[in-house]
């Protein structure tokens, strides 16, 4: 049985946006190498989670504390420890591919040969090389997710929070994602995963959580649930706000 303490832990996270209840006692706990899909559909809110959860929004109240260590008394385990996707990469329009990944490696404070053998990984693991002289500006829209994912990998973070990360990616790379994803699952990394699409939970995560209203309606594995019973779920929950137990 295993008893070491979660990665993450969320207590009654809750956040307030344009005078309106986004996120509300949110309460969550994952342990390393699982992978979270985030369900709901538009304006559940899942970004405002992820984003708190990343370190880039702070909460109204609540606690998030990522290895036992609190987020707000340690503000820079964000940056150490966090990978983060946005729905929509940000990315320095006037710096090439290789750049970007070197500025971002430089703000997690890689540095010398440290900082060259990650980006020549990340431009090895995700098939970078051709665009890698190319300014970021230039870039369609799924490079630009492809190279948003591999700032968000560089620094081989503890926790990996992603947002809609199939937007624009053609059928071969939503596959290579779900690889990748599965494979930094293998190797003890913790992901979040949010989208409103269930085959992308079914297909690559080990939990689901469903947001509706900003509240969390249903929480369990994957398993047992059981890809027509938690599409029934979902249904309910997003047409009914009904809660089902965890």
């Amino acid at each position: 049985m295993n008893t070491s303490p979660p990665l993450l832990q969320i207590d009654r996270l809750t956040r307030h946006r344009a005078g309106r209840m986004a996120v509300q006692d949110l309460c969550l706990s994952l342990g390393r190498g699982e992978v979270l899909g985030l369900l709901g559909v538009n304006g559940a809110g899942k970004s405002t989670t992820l984003s708190m959860i990343a370190g880039a929004m702070r909460p109204d109240s609540g606690t998030i504390r990522l290895n036992g260590q609190d987020f707000v008394e340690h503000p820079g385990l964000a940056r150490t420890m966090v990978g983060w996707l946005p729905e929509r990469a940000p990315l320095w329009q006037e710096l090439t591919v290789l750049e970007h990944l070197q500025a971002h490696g430089r703000l997690r404070n890689l540095n010398g040969s440290v900082l060259r053998q990650a980006c020549e990984t990340i431009v090895q693991r995700l098939e970078l090389s051709d665009i890698a002289p190319r300014l970021a500006g230039l870039l369609s829209q799924g490079q630009r997710q492809r190279l948003g994912l591999g700032c968000a990998l560089l620094h081989k973070p503890a926790l990996l929070v992603l947002d809609e990360p199939a937007n624009a990616l053609d059928p071969v790379q939503v596959a290579a994602l779900r690889q990748l994803i599965r494979d930094e699952a293998a190797a003890g990394t913790t992901v979040i995963l949010s989208t409103h699409l269930l085959n992308e939970v079914t297909a690559v995560c080990t939990r689901v959580a469903i947001l509706h209203q900003g509240q969390l309606r249903y929480a369990g594995p994957v398993e047992d649930a059981g890809a027509q019973a938690l599409e029934q779920q979902f249904f309910d929950i997003a047409m009914h706000g009904r809660s089902v137990a965890a």
